[in-house]
């Protein structure tokens, strides 16, 4: 086995390339991935353009889909050779936080200086992967706490139907999962992007029976329909607030989910919401965000604002790998553009600006 795998690496603010690392050293509780199949996710453009900070020389990407190449000595139950995923947060489960129920925080209680110049919680402390530890868009990967972390790949799933459970599929079904949704509700579902199009199928898959997908896009809103929604609205064609007021007959929907992470979907689905409704955000927020008096009927509407950070753990991926296996929803068909590793700042270039049509990339390794 060579001493050294090709990384991308991130270089500086608009440099992400391509640079030889060394092969990482196997812990006990360790497991080496043999990477075959990765992506590039929205976080990673974030790091590309210098709107996340990440170390200097860091292996970018969280999303690996691969074979066990070696394991530590205190991993049991798995074997080398095996095919794998491990989630985007690969939480430790001994962690404060695992043991009160947020593993995906991970019980990282650092101090650390915000924006407004207090210091609090890291909530972003389960993400490791190309965040705090070197991450997946490379030959080989390193993953910690692997006997929590692993999840076996069932036969007969290619590593393109089982590439987005790692991180937008377990993300948008949370997305779900938090709206509180009960059978017959009606839903929107704000963004129809990878994410947003995993929280449209969520939603239907957790019974409602009406799921409103809005975005600008009309490919986008066409892949909406294809994966649970009743109804898509273009933003550039009509008052999205206007007309879902207009469909519920003035009542507002059983809850919205946000999944852009802007100011304007933000308040657009907390107006749509009916009183004691459920907005379910999921976008990554760059700045403060505003909430409209109106809107939130002054703090009086019994409405509720969750929020969350992308569930990990190998108990989470089999729960997602089943929904695949059972023929309920195949997200391979997400992947509509491929590249080899050796060509990832172009596949990057063309995911950053959203050109032809790309919903995501696939990155093959070997």
């Amino acid at each position: 086995m060579a001493r050294t795998m090709k990384a991308a690496v991130f270089v500086e603010p608009g440099r992400i390339e391509i640079r030889e690392k060394p092969i990482p050293e196997v812990g006990p509780n360790d497991a080496l991935i043999k990477i075959t199949t990765t992506t590039i996710c929205g976080t990673d453009v974030h790091i590309l353009r210098g709107e996340y900070a990440v170390a200097t020389g860091l292996t970018v990407g969280h999303e690996p889909v691969g074979t066990i190449e070696r394991l530590g000595s205190a991993v049991t139950g798995y074997q080398e050779g095996q095919r794998v995923i491990a989630g985007a947060i690969c939480p430790n489960f001994n962690s404060y936080a695992a043991q009160d129920g947020y593993p995906s925080q991970d019980g990282s209680y650092l101090a650390h200086q915000g924006a407004c110049g207090c210091h609090g919680y890291q909530a972003t402390a389960g993400w490791r992967f190309g965040n705090k530890i070197d991450g997946a868009q490379a030959e080989y990967l390193l993953v910690p706490d692997a006997q929590a972390n692993l999840a076996p790949v069932p036969d007969g799933l290619s590593d393109e139907q089982v590439l987005m459970c790692p991180d937008i599929m377990s993300t948008g079904f949370k997305g779900a999962e938090n709206a509180n949704i009960r059978i017959g509700d009606t839903v929107a579902v704000f963004a129809q992007g990878p994410i947003g199009l995993c929280a449209t199928a969520g939603a239907r898959l957790l019974g409602a029976t009406t799921v409103i997908g809005v975005d600008g896009n009309p490919h986008r809103l066409d892949m909406a329909r294809r994966w649970g929604a009743d109804v898509v609205l273009n933003i550039n064609d009509c008052d999205v607030v206007a007309e879902i007021m207009r469909m519920t007959q003035g009542k507002g929907v059983d809850s919205a989910i946000e999944a852009l992470g802007q100011q304007k979907t933000f308040e657009s689905a907390l107006r749509v919401i009916k009183p004691g409704g459920t907005l379910s955000s999921l976008g990554v927020y760059s700045e403060d965000l505003r909430i409209p008096m109106a809107a939130f009927a002054a703090g009086l509407g019994d409405h509720r604002i969750n929020t969350a950070l992308c569930p990990g753990g190998k108990e989470r991926m089999r729960r997602l790998m089943n929904v695949i296996q059972s023929g309920r929803l195949d997200l391979g068909a997400m992947v509509t553009h491929r590249f080899p590793l050796d060509q990832i700042t172009d596949a990057y270039e063309l995911f950053s600006h959203q050109r032809d049509n790309v919903l995501k990339v696939a990155i093959r390794t070997f």
